[in-house]
């Protein structure tokens, strides 16, 4: 299944469609693709011996669709059409063209578009064996209820500045509400205007190292093990608010694209080292469930 459709069939599907993914699922999609890169999988798949490649490529955390096939995707809105997407994938031969497929088996709907496209590549990543075999509901996080209009206006909306507040507080600095779950209130943080996302996260005291073990005691949700972009540990998806984080730098570009992680010319990318950005305003992120070193590593 990983030679379903190569890596052009795929880049061409992905820039004709996304235009056509519902702006609540347009970034979503984009960086669920860069959280299982196929060609991670296809060498994964291809070894002589898988672990010790993941050794060398440093891999940490979930990096295998095979173990979320039902949960990877809960951060897209269309996380709600997912049984049904995937009931009437499992039941079909999909077919020569990508794009083809992917918009008739999302209902040429903009809302079910984005978790079509990541069901056929879980498909194509997975096989289909083990796609049939995984209950939809097996530890399916539940998805966004919110409308998709209200879901956009809370990623583009900055925390209010109460004078009195500040004045009362003593600290008349900018405060700003960093989101890593919008599924879950309780997965924020504060963020002081300009602070580098993990230099933020590192002020939450709750014991956030429990859900991860890629976390540290003390360092708050976003997984590190250093502070100056040299182990990628920290990675992010940013789904709302990309532009209020500072630019990349040549340091952070050169890392994300050592890492494998994104290679892009834009000045704020949907992929960031967390320890390298810092926040302007109210931004929403996606925490991936693995890192690794694994551009340098790999050809073609």
């Amino acid at each position: 299944m990983l030679d379903l459709y190569d890596d052009h069939a795929w880049s061409r599907a992905l820039a004709v469609l996304t235009p056509a993914i519902h702006p609540v699922d347009q970034t979503a999609t984009s960086i669920w693709f860069h959280f299982f890169p196929l060609r991670l999988a296809r060498a994964l798949a291809q070894a002589p011996d898988p672990a010790a490649l993941a050794t060398k490529l440093q891999l940490q955390g979930r990096y295998s669709l095979r173990d979320q096939i039902d949960s990877s995707h809960w951060f897209l809105y269309g996380h709600r059409y997912w049984p049904e997407v995937k009931k009437a994938l499992a039941a079909r031969e999909p077919s020569a063209d990508p794009e083809a497929e992917i918009r008739s088996l999302g209902s040429h709907d903009p809302l079910r578009l984005g978790i079509a496209a990541v069901a056929l590549m879980t498909l194509q990543q997975v096989g289909r064996e083990a796609f049939q075999a995984s209950p939809p509901n097996t530890h399916n996080p539940s998805p966004n209820t919110r409308a998709e209009g209200a879901v956009l206006a809370a990623r583009a909306r900055d925390d209010r500045q109460p004078w009195l507040r500040k004045v009362l507080r003593g600290d008349m600095r900018k405060h700003w509400t960093i989101t890593y779950n919008e599924q879950n209130p309780d997965c924020r943080f504060d963020l002081i205007d300009s602070q580098p996302l993990t230099t933020a996260a590192a002020q939450d005291p709750r014991p956030l190292h429990t859900h991860d073990p890629r976390c540290k005691a003390g360092e708050g949700p976003i997984p590190i093990e250093c502070r100056a972009a040299a182990c990628g540990t920290c990675w992010v998806g940013v789904l709302g608010g990309a532009e209020k984080l500072s630019e990349v730098q040549a340091l952070e570009r050169r890392r994300i694209r050592e890492f494998g992680y994104i290679d892009t010319g834009e000045p704020k990318p949907l992929i960031r080292l967390a320890c390298m950005a810092q926040a302007f305003g109210s931004v929403s992120l996606v925490i991936p469930p693995w890192n690794g070193y694994f551009d340098r590593y790999l050809v073609g």
